[in-house]
């Protein structure tokens, strides 16, 4: 259909499936509407017992998962929580700079630093909210 599958989410009885959809141009609610009809249906087909679906953008603090997405996002600011510490932190924030040969490029206030992928647990947009 064209969107990009960012995350999914299931309810510990698996009663609500949450999807996050994104394009690059931003997603609407038609757009969530229409994800949802055709996942509905696929649902049906496959036999796949739910109560309440919903679809939904990833938000502004969007999560990071594939190497694509810190590429995509190269120059917006992120938070990054490690598996293990690099420099005393699991936490990190900086300005991304991409990613190459498995390893994320992050600009701190301590200076540039690389973090291979699999070190990353987790990863977000930092929203950035301009007010007049």
């Amino acid at each position: 259909m064209g969107y990009e599958l960012v995350d999914w989410e299931m309810s510990p009885r698996g009663r609500t499936i949450r999807v996050f959809i994104d394009v690059p141009k931003g997603v609407d609610v038609e757009d969530c509407a229409r994800v949802s009809n055709q996942l509905t249906r696929l649902f049906a087909v496959e036999n796949i017992d739910f109560d309440r679906l919903e679809v939904s953008s990833p938000g502004l603090d969007r999560p990071l998962k594939k190497a694509a997405d810190f590429d995509r996002f190269a120059g917006e600011e992120a938070e990054l929580r490690l598996h293990n510490p690099i420099e005393n932190a699991r936490k990190l924030k900086g300005v991304l700079r991409g990613c190459t040969d498995g390893a994320v490029a992050l600009e701190t206030a301590k200076g540039l630093l690389t973090i291979p992928l699999a070190e990353i647990d987790r990863a977000r947009l930092v929203p950035r909210i301009e007010w007049r």
